[in-house]
């Protein structure tokens, strides 16, 4: 069956508005967030209207707003697993979905994965994308619970058009794993915003005063949430593993372990020399302050503050997980150390502190190898391409294309 997708003229005497495209994601914010709101800002905007679908409270919905896109508020979505919220969330999203007689629905991380596509595909949306940032399931759970997430991600596979993943490891651990067709997902980069400065003395002594750290400390950075994934408790017992006085760690970011992470740095001693900065705007001017950025995270899609870290110049050690090593190439662009170690991270950490030298040489060579694969204006072309793939599978012949929508009509015979 051939398909081929043209768009309207005011001479058809058809509708000519721009396809209506809502992202639905469970956090708003730095991460999965961030590639959402470069995704929406990279489109072309005469032919696709976006709207996020987000929890209230995100970092990036006054950015959003400011760039002119449309945010509207979720009251049910959670991260966390809680029947009654998600039944409301569900039906919240049934209302909102099928109120606006959507084109497109584009659903984002694990939650609202589930929620978006269930509702999106009860009402009766024509197309229906889902971006892979990681996976929900990874090898420092149980068994049971792998295996249940599995089983739920196989089955919303059949309610969906097109995958998106970050990064080529996690496209190829979908398909070996039976959650996507092979033929229907696409691996992009995750896009860092263009602003990120390069490491130099001004800039470092720049960042240190934001940060209130003395000019002379060695400086471990990272950005990152407070939550289970990103392990933040590995760092903290890392640096107490180091055993290097001068040694400080800047942890920017929020998230539900603060208090956990703070009483263990009190455990260790460290409450003077890590830092819990919080959530920050101005987080690219921080980066040149870290002598060595760490990520210790357990599971990972293709994280951009590994990314803006390169860009910017800061050596990288990082967690050998999921699509990490396609940029974080062990000797060259970075270092790799073992998840869930504090051990090896601090070996790492200790290796890039201890041999300044090797680190600005893998640091030039990982901003060399970023090229052009990381603009946001990358991952517009890759989404408006998989967009016309969901959109060619999910319409049929004439569907809708009287109504207001979707300012596209579909020639062809056959199933989509």
């Amino acid at each position: 069956m051939t398909l081929s997708m043209r768009h309207l003229t005011p001479e058809s005497g058809l509708s000519t508005q721009p396809i209506r495209v809502a992202q639905v994601i469970t956090k708003f914010s730095a991460g999965a967030g961030s590639i959402t709101l470069h995704g929406a800002l990279a489109l072309d905007p005469s032919r696709y209207a976006v709207t996020i679908l987000a929890p209230e409270g995100g970092t990036l919905s006054s950015r959003a707003e400011a760039a002119g896109v449309e945010v509207l508020p979720l009251r049910h979505m959670a991260p966390d697993l809680d029947l009654r919220s998600d039944w409301l969330g569900m039906r919240e999203l049934v209302g909102m979905l099928g109120r606006a007689r959507y084109d497109l629905v584009h659903t984002h991380s694990a939650k609202a994965g589930a929620l978006g596509r269930v509702a999106a595909h009860r009402v009766g949306v024509p197309a229906i994308v889902h971006s892979f940032h990681g996976f929900p399931f990874h090898d420092f759970q149980s068994v049971a619970r792998r295996r249940a997430y599995l089983a739920v991600e196989r089955r919303l596979a059949r309610l969906t058009h097109q995958f998106v993943t970050d990064g080529t490891w996690t496209a190829a651990e979908a398909v070996r794993l039976g959650i996507v067709p092979p033929d229907r997902v696409r691996a992009i980069s995750s896009p860092i915003d263009t602003d990120v400065p390069s490491a130099t003395a001004a800039t470092r002594a720049n960042a240190r005063r934001r940060l209130g750290l003395p000019r002379e400390a060695k400086v471990v950075g990272t950005v990152a949430r407070l939550d289970p994934q990103k392990a933040p408790h590995i760092l903290v017992e890392a640096l107490a593993a180091l055993g290097r006085p001068n040694v400080y760690v800047a942890w920017v970011g929020g998230g539900s372990l603060l208090h956990t992470v703070q009483s263990l740095v009190r455990r260790h001693g460290l409450e003077r020399r890590f830092l819990l900065t919080g959530e920050r705007t101005d987080v690219a001017d921080l980066l040149p302050g870290f002598d060595v950025f760490a990520m210790p995270s357990l599971y990972e899609g293709l994280p951009c503050s590994v990314i803006e870290a390169m860009a910017c110049g800061v050596p990288v050690v990082a967690t050998a997980v999921n699509s990490v090593p396609e940029v974080v190439i062990p000797g060259r662009t970075g270092i790799l150390v073992r998840p869930n170690d504090p051990a090896s991270l601090a070996r790492g950490i200790g290796y890039l502190l201890n041999h300044p030298e090797e680190g600005a040489r893998m640091a030039r060579r990982a901003a060399d190898s970023l090229g052009d694969r990381f603009r946001p204006e990358t991952l517009g072309r890759d989404l408006t391409e998989v967009y016309e793939l969901a959109l060619s599978r999910g319409y049929r012949i004439g569907t809708r294309v009287n109504g207001s929508s979707p300012g596209l009509t579909v020639e062809g015979r056959g199933d989509a």
